[in-house]
């Protein structure tokens, strides 16, 4: 697999495809009619309005092309079920050190966000349990310190 790839889940292609489109067909529609107000004015040497219109047009053009660049790369992930932990995988473990236990969905770096239950795929704790099964045990190193993680369910 290239290194370029994008693991997506389809639900994360879907997400980042309507962002696409929004930022393509509405966003920067609003910004050419605040250019072109901006430019109404007269001046732009000094017109706040036009160099903050510049610069949105710039950000979310920089925001399109990554967005192109991952869906023209993507790899469509799909958990195949069974009790090998994979990318796709939702997995529910428990860390030895402390007795917390957690669920994650593992995807791709692009489409990870552990704050709604999705971490990359290159994070730590995602490393330590891919490829292992229900029962393993994994060595996992954290900002606080070494830990192991026992896979209890795999999704």
């Amino acid at each position: 697999m290239a290194e370029n790839s994008q693991h997506l889940t389809q639900e994360g292609i879907q997400k980042f495809q309507e962002e696409l489109d929004f930022l393509s067909k509405v966003k920067m529609e609003e910004i050419k009619e605040k250019l072109q107000e901006a430019r109404a004015q007269g001046d732009l040497s000094e017109n706040a309005e036009y160099d903050a219109a510049r610069e949105e047009q710039a950000i979310t053009f920089e925001r399109i092309q990554e967005l192109q660049y991952i869906l023209k790369n993507a790899v469509v992930i799909e958990s195949e079920g069974g009790d090998v932990v994979q990318i796709g995988s939702t997995v529910r473990f428990i860390l030895k050190n402390d007795g917390l236990e957690q669920s994650f969905k593992i995807v791709g770096s692009a489409e990870a966000d552990p704050f709604t239950g999705k971490i990359s795929n290159e994070s730590p704790v995602a490393m330590a349990v891919l490829g292992r099964r229900v029962g393993d045990v994994g060595h996992v190193n954290l900002p606080q310190g070494s830990t192991e993680v026992e896979i209890l369910e795999v999704v």
